[in-house]
C-alpha cells in the first residue's frame, strides 16, 4: 500500500518551519470528576508530536473525546485534562485553543498547541466540504495518526486529508498499515486466522472474507458451537446461533474448495453454568449432554491448535476460544496464547477480549503487532478499505 510517511517528510527537512496538523486519538477514559484514569492513548501519540517538534514545525494536535453534540460545548467535552497530561509527559506547557476552525490563533515553529475537541465542530461527523476546506487551510502538512478513527470519513480524518497541501501517515497509523499489509495482503504462508466470540452473525463477513484467504481458520467461543452444530454435533445448552448454521456451513465449504480447513474441537470443557464456582468437565465432543454448556476447548483440541499455530507463517488473532475470565475455562486460550508467543510467525492481534488475554498471559512482547484500533481492525478483517487508507493512498 503506497502512502507518504511523516517520518520521511521530517527526515527530508520538509517539515521545518511548516504548520503541521496532527489528528491523534486522545479519547481517554475519565472518572466522574473528569480525571484521566488511563493514559495509554496519550502516550501513544507522543512519537508523532515529538517528531514534528524536533523537525522544527509549528505543531497543532486535535482529537475527539467522548460523544459531544456538534456546536454545543459542555465542560465535560473539553480536552483540558488531556492538555494537562500531555504537558506533564512532554515537560512543557500545552495551550488549549477553542473555536479554532477559522484560524486566528498563533503557533510558531517549535511550539505546540492542542485544538479543542474536534467533534464539537459543526460538520465534523458528516465531513461537510466547507469544514474540510477550512481545515486544509490551517496547515501545510496533515498527519493522520489515529488508527482508531481510520474507519470513519470525518472532517479531521478524511476531509482535511483531501484539502491539505500534503497528507501523510504518522508513526502509529503507518505501523498499523504496515502490519495489516504484512498479515493480509502479503502474508507468509501458511496464513492462520483465529476468530473467537459469541456470535457468528456479528463476524459473518469477517469469517467469509478470511475463508477466501487463509489456510486454517480457527473458530472459538459461541462461534465454534455454531460450527459444531453445522457439522452435525450436539452442543447441549451451549451458546450458539442455530439460525446461522447454513452460513457456518458455507464458510466451511469455501475453505474446503480451496483445500483449506476449519479445525473443529474434538474435545471440550463443559459445565452447567458460567460462574467462578462452576465445576468443569473435560469430555469428547461426542459426549456433550443435553444440559451441558461448552465453555472451552479440551486439551486434545488445544494441542491440535497449538500445532497448527507452530507451523504458521502468519497469524491473525481476534478473540479467545473459551470463557478465559474463569481459570477452569481458560486452558484453550492460555495454550493458544503460549503457542503464538513461541511461534516464529508474524502475528497481529486486535479486539478488546484479545488484548485482555494478551495482558493476562503476559505475551505483549511476543506478539508481532498489537492493533489498538477496535472497529477499524475488524473492518480490515472484513476486507473493507478504510477511508483513511484510501485517501492517504490517493494523496500519495
Amino acid at each position: 500500500m503506497k502512502f507518504l510517511r511523516f517520518s520521511d517528510i521530517c527526515a527530508s527537512g520538509q517539515a521545518a518551519g511548516k504548520r503541521v496538523f496532527i489528528r491523534a486519538d486522545l479519547n481517554v477514559p475519565q472518572d466522574d470528576d473528569g480525571n484521566i484514569t488511563e493514559d495509554t492513548r496519550i502516550r501513544a501519540s507522543l512519537p508523532a508530536i515529538q517528531l514534528a517538534l524536533d523537525a522544527g514545525a509549528a505543531v497543532m494536535v486535535t482529537s475527539h473525546l467522548g460523544r459531544p453534540t456538534e456546536g454545543e460545548f459542555k465542560p465535560e467535552d473539553s480536552l483540558a485534562p488531556v492538555a494537562q497530561r500531555l504537558g506533564e509527559l512532554l515537560g512543557r506547557e500545552v495551550p488549549l485553543v477553542s473555536n479554532w476552525v477559522d484560524g486566528g490563533f498563533e503557533v510558531a515553529p517549535g511550539q505546540l498547541v492542542l485544538l479543542e475537541n474536534c467533534r464539537l465542530n459543526v460538520g465534523e461527523k458528516k465531513n461537510k466540504p466547507e469544514l474540510a476546506a477550512k481545515l486544509g487551510r490551517l496547515c501545510d502538512i496533515f498527519v493522520h495518526d489515529a488508527f482508531g478513527t481510520a474507519h470513519r470519513a470525518e472532517g479531521t480524518t478524511y476531509g482535511i486529508a483531501e484539502t491539505a497541501p500534503i497528507a501523510c501517515a504518522g508513526p502509529l497509523l503507518a505501523a498499523e498499515m504496515d502490519a495489516l499489509t504484512q498479515a493480509l495482503l502479503e502474508p507468509k504462508r501458511p496464513l492462520v486466522a483465529i476468530v473467537g466470540g459469541s456470535k457468528v452473525s456479528t463476524k459473518l463477513s469477517i469469517l467469509k472474507t478470511l475463508a477466501s484467504k487463509v489456510d486454517q481458520l480457527i473458530v472459538g467461543g459461541g462461534i465454534a458451537n455454531t460450527f459444531l452444530l453445522a457439522a452435525g454435533k450436539r452442543i447441549g445448552d451451549s451458546l450458539a446461533e442455530p439460525e446461522m448454521v447454513r452460513e457456518a456451513q458455507q464458510v466451511m465449504d469455501i475453505m474446503k474448495e480451496r483445500g483449506a480447513e476449519v479445525p473443529l474441537p474434538v474435545d471440550v470443557v463443559v459445565a452447567d453454568e458460567v460462574s467462578a464456582l462452576a465445576r468443569a468437565n473435560r469430555i469428547p465432543v461426542e459426549e456433550v449432554g443435553p444440559h451441558d454448556r461448552i465453555l472451552d476447548v479440551g486439551p486434545k483440541t488445544s494441542a491440535k491448535l497449538a500445532e497448527i499455530i507452530a507451523h504458521a507463517g502468519t497469524i491473525v488473532w481476534n478473540g479467545p476460544v473459551g470463557v478465559f475470565e474463569y481459570p477452569q475455562f481458560a486452558g484453550g486460550t492460555k495454550m493458544m496464547a503460549s503457542a503464538i508467543a513461541h511461534s516464529e510467525a508474524f502475528s497481529i492481534a486486535g479486539g478488546g477480549d484479545t488484548l485482555a488475554a494478551i495482558a493476562k498471559y503476559h505475551i505483549t512482547d511476543d506478539v508481532g503487532y498489537i492493533s489498538t484500533g477496535g472497529g477499524a481492525f475488524l473492518e480490515v478483517l472484513e476486507g473493507r478499505t478504510l477511508p483513511a487508507f484510501e485517501v492517504l493512498a490517493k494523496r500519495a
